[in-house]
């Protein structure tokens, strides 16, 4: 099955308060390798590494996030939470529901905070971590912690998003939206049209702008979470060290706010190394190398 009709061919599983839209490739008692996007992203950012992966024999899981393509609430009256906790269980009760016990999980943007959150908080379920700009687990007592000057500038969305203009300017303009932080968060990155599209469709979610919204107020303590993850939420603001075998990943070019490797490499107690990925890689660094990311996620899975 080439790529394309692979990525039309999306399933649906029931995963908690979501049906989960997903895409399922490689033979299927191959070891699991999951690999989650971030935003504005979608699982197409993985088009080009599935294949690389595949080939090595491995079964490749494809979610949408919370908010994103075919995914969707269960219930109209359930809570468009987008809390890295309610993500992150999101992750562990989609193996649950396929039947996984362990995977390797790779991602970049929220994707890489999810999966960095499982390997944390159920180290059993996690073969591996590959996770692009690396250590990304933090509470909302530290986003309340003012930074330099020029780091809140590159956060400047999230202080957009906090306002009701910031709401109803991205509900207004989500495709232009999300193509100003592709262009930013990789400066480099000379995409097409028609990339762009096939992963903005992924934004015509119901419940996108919603859950973009929730997922930024809350990192600034403006929004509530749901009392079921208070209990893992103080968990993480504690920065559980992760012990599984790890490859941190950073593009040479990403114009996403990044800390240096050098800064969370403590935070990495097991097997663990970091990869700077050249010529001009971004933000979005699995659809810009992907073979650099497949690497890194072969050289985890056979740890």
């Amino acid at each position: 099955m080439g790529v394309g009709a692979l990525f039309a061919d999306v399933r649906k599983v029931e995963v908690g308060v979501l049906d989960v839209g997903y895409v399922d490739a490689g033979p299927p008692d191959g070891p699991a390798v999951l690999l989650l996007h971030g935003w504005p992203y979608d699982i197409h950012s993985f088009a080009e590494v599935v294949p690389l992966l595949t080939s090595a024999g491995h079964r490749v899981l494809l979610p949408y996030a919370r908010g994103h393509g075919t995914t969707r609430f269960r219930s109209a009256d359930a809570v468009r939470n987008a809390e890295p906790a309610a993500l992150a269980v999101d992750t562990v009760a989609f193996l649950d529901s396929l039947g996984i016990e362990r995977a390797t999980l790779a991602g970049f943007d929220w994707g890489a905070r999810s999966a960095g959150i499982v390997a944390a908080l159920w180290p059993d379920r996690c073969r591996g971590l590959v996770a692009v700009s690396g250590y990304l687990i933090d509470g909302q007592a530290a986003g309340r912690v003012p930074l330099p000057p020029v780091a809140e500038h590159a956060w400047w969305y999230q202080y957009y998003f906090a306002t009701e203009r910031g709401r109803e300017g991205y509900a207004r303009n989500t495709r232009d939206f999300a193509r100003l932080i592709w262009q930013t968060a990789s400066p480099k990155w000379d995409f097409d049209d028609a990339t762009f599209e096939r992963s903005a469709t992924a934004f015509d979610n119901p419940d996108h702008v919603d859950i973009v919204i929730h997922n930024y107020r809350w990192r600034l303590g403006l929004a509530d979470g749901e009392p079921q993850y208070a209990d893992l939420e103080e968990r993480l603001a504690g920065k559980p060290p992760i012990t599984v075998p790890t490859i941190t990943l950073e593009g040479d070019a990403n114009g996403a706010p990044h800390l240096p490797p050098q800064v969370y490499a403590k935070q990495f107690t097991g097997p663990y190394e970091h990869r700077t990925v050249s010529g001009g890689v971004g933000h979005n660094l699995p659809q810009e190398a992907p073979q650099a990311f497949a690497d890194a996620v072969l050289a985890v899975a056979s740890r």
